[in-house]
């Protein structure tokens, strides 16, 4: 589930941090799609890592959809787009 473009679920499945293979595998899958999706200009590096925090904190919460893991990777790209800071959040909406 998503809320506020953060995943969470009512208990934290994976406390340790320690990921199966195959979540590992659809974590590296996802980031892979929502890097592609990206213009090139914005496939940097520091973008790639925040993308890949937002994966892992969702993955972390117990999120297992590819889709909804993809979603929370973008809304990444968008909270940290130098346009957010320039923009008003009523704005931003229309």
């Amino acid at each position: 589930m998503m809320a506020g473009g953060v995943c969470w679920k009512e208990t934290t499945v994976n406390p340790r941090g320690v990921f199966q293979p195959e979540l590992i595998e659809l974590m590296k899958l996802v980031l892979e799609e929502a890097t592609a999706a990206l213009p090139e200009a914005k496939r940097t590096s520091a973008m790639k890592a925040e993308i890949a925090s937002r994966i892992l904190t969702c993955a972390a919460n117990g999120e297992r959809d590819p889709t909804a893991l993809k979603v929370a990777a973008l809304l990444a790209v968008v909270e940290c787009s130098h346009y957010s800071h320039d923009i008003s959040p009523a704005r931003r909406a229309v």
